[in-house]
């Protein structure tokens, strides 16, 4: 199945590693141009050519930005705009959790900073990629949001309310850009990356035990959804949520 990626230029936030590295990784594979963000230059130039070595015939571009700082947003952008010509797909991949505990203990800070982050985040990027180009020559959008947008959860309840938010937001944008730019969202499950080490290092057998597909999940496994959504063979949607998670929100309850 043909993807039409070929020549297309996309940016994902988030990229120096796990999902954001995964997902750049994949889309350069089918063939587009990416251009790498996140906050440390130096880590992104090694995944650059990490991508570049893999797929010599790729464009890789690594711009280093905070992704909830607007002009170090907007200068990502304006680079991809600059470099390739134009930009076709945006990934809006990054995200943090500062926190851990009950929400009615969290600290207004870190509050602030998981919805600057996981939430506001993706209308300003969303924002910088219509103005500098989708409006004009179209594209796909993709979120990366969680299962734990559509679930209730000890210790990352707040980090979960962002994700919920994010689910809304990709409907809501689709609504409002169709029918020049599609918005699609991902929902992961547990997936073994950095940033989720506390929830499945610990006892990852023992989770694994319970799943459906009996393992959690892979970078690559988010990544596929990804380039599904970006390309062509996705046309005809806008405003889904598409859930990879194993089967964990299918599993039984305990009797």
């Amino acid at each position: 199945m043909r993807t039409g990626l070929e020549g297309k230029t996309a940016l994902v936030t988030g990229a120096s590693r796990g999902i954001g590295k995964a997902i750049a990784t994949a889309l350069a594979a089918e063939g587009a141009n990416v251009v790498l963000s996140s906050r440390k230059q130096e880590a992104l130039d090694e995944v650059a050519k990490e991508i570049g070595t893999a797929h010599p015939g790729a464009g890789i571009l690594a711009k280093a930005a905070h992704v909830g700082h607007a002009d170090e947003a907007a200068a990502a952008v304006d680079a991809a705009v600059a470099e390739f010509g134009g930009l076709d797909i945006l990934v809006n991949n990054a995200g943090t959790n500062p926190y851990y505990g009950p929400m009615a203990e969290i600290e207004p800070a870190a509050a602030a900073k998981t919805v600057e982050v996981n939430q506001f985040a993706i209308v300003q990027w969303t924002q910088l990629a219509l103005r500098a180009s989708m409006a004009e020559r179209g594209g796909s959008v993709i979120n990366i949001a969680s299962v734990g947008g559509m679930i209730t959860e000890h210790g990352i309840g707040y980090y979960n309310a962002t994700k919920a938010a994010v689910i809304h937001l990709s409907r809501q944008f689709a609504m409002e850009l169709a029918p020049k730019v599609r918005v699609n969202c991902i929902a992961p499950g547990l997936v073994k990356t950095h940033l989720a080490r506390a929830l499945w290092e610990p006892n990852e057998a023992q989770i694994s035990k319970h799943m459906p597909l009996a393992r959690l999940g892979e970078p690559e496994d988010i990544a596929h959804a990804a380039v599904f959504l970006a390309g062509d063979v996705s046309s005809w949607m806008t405003g889904q949520t598409m859930v990879v998670d194993g089967g964990a929100t299918i599993r039984a309850s305990v009797a």
